[in-house]
């Protein structure tokens, strides 16, 4: 018993040891993120050995209080994220098939993410390694006629709303583009026991002239480990973390890590922490082929300072999951032999 608590304290240390800081955050965010591995890594898809299919809505911010930049302008958008996933294993590929769709809206932004995803799955020791690729197209849009320059300065204080010569918001209009990126990932599993994996999104780091803006190469890195309580096994305990980190940037290292406290494999809940940005509390529940969950992040970083007005609330995050699997039985025999011989 003290060997596996050993093994367990020292994978835990190994997965929550990897960052001591982190900046902001870098693409769309959501907080049950051990529930939507293949959006992080392209290597997971199949992995389950079922077909699956996840729904996750994210409110961030709520009750965050944004102005106006003048009069007749609006106030531009908190973030709000959806995501779609579905992933099934494949027996003739020797993996598994994936499709990732997400949207997301930000201040005077919004964007389209879309993913096809192929893993290839190996057996290997005690679980399985699959290798990943995902091929990605972006769809980004930014209404210019909300955002306000100025060239003119008072002093050395430059005056919020004037003329300005910047001919992005001088001109006042709609732009869009369209972007094309790889994304590739290695995962290994032994089911009900463990698991980690490390991807990179954005390989090619696709450039939009129209709007000025580059996808940022970011490197994910998750792992998780499930535990029974050996004096009730009919509760599990299931720590798991996720570290980001974007351009291969030391200052824009990002780490979340989580508990969960699961019984029976019907009721779950635990906490979460995100460093320098929320305190993350997680409920969930299984019904027969049908995962639902729940996340609530109370802002821990200046925009949710408590007793001001006009700041953030906290975050709502929901979560919905459906998995079967289809078992085709073995053709019968269409010739029978019988090795006696009648003389």
């Amino acid at each position: 018993m003290k060997i596996k608590m050993r093994k367990i304290i020292a994978l835990s240390l190994s997965i929550l040891g990897f960052s001591c800081f982190c900046v902001a955050q870098q693409d769309v965010l959501f907080s049950q993120y051990m529930f939507n591995r293949l959006s992080y890594n392209p290597a997971y898809a199949g992995s389950s050995g079922s077909i699956c299919a996840t729904v996750m809505y994210r409110n961030q911010w709520l009750g965050l209080k944004l102005d106006p930049p003048a009069e007749g302008y609006t106030a531009g958008s908190t973030p709000t994220d959806y995501l779609f996933s579905f992933d099934l294993p494949v027996k003739f590929l020797h993996g598994g098939l994936g499709l990732v769709a997400a949207s997301d809206k930000l201040g005077y932004n919004s964007s389209f993410f879309g993913g096809l995803d192929y893993a290839f799955r190996i057996f290997w020791g005690p679980g399985n390694m699959s290798a990943g690729v995902e091929a990605t197209v972006m769809s980004v849009s930014r209404d210019y006629t909300q955002l306000i320059g100025s060239s003119s300065m008072t002093g050395t204080i430059y005056n919020p709303i004037g003329d300005t010569e910047d001919p992005l918001l001088s001109g006042g209009k709609d732009a869009n583009d369209m972007m094309i990126d790889v994304a590739t990932g290695i995962y290994y599993q032994v089911p009900g026991l463990y698991y980690f994996g490390i991807s990179v999104k954005n390989l090619l780091a696709a450039h939009s002239d129209i709007l000025h803006f580059q996808n940022a190469r970011t490197v994910y890195l998750m792992g998780g480990y499930d535990y029974v309580i050996p004096a009730n096994p009919s509760f599990r305990l299931k720590p798991s973390a996720l570290v980001k980190m974007a351009d291969f940037n030391l200052r824009s290292l990002q780490l979340e890590g989580t508990c969960l406290l699961e019984y029976q494999n019907a009721f779950w809940g635990g906490v979460s922490y995100r460093f320098q940005d929320a305190i993350v509390f997680l409920a969930g529940i299984n019904w027969n082929k049908i995962r639902i969950g729940a996340a609530y992040d109370l802002t821990t970083s200046r925009l949710g300072t408590p007793g001001k007005s006009g700041r953030s609330a906290g975050t709502l995050e929901v979560y919905l999951r459906y998995c079967f699997k289809v078992i085709i039985p073995p053709k019968p025999p269409s010739v029978y032999r019988n090795t006696r011989y009648l003389f």
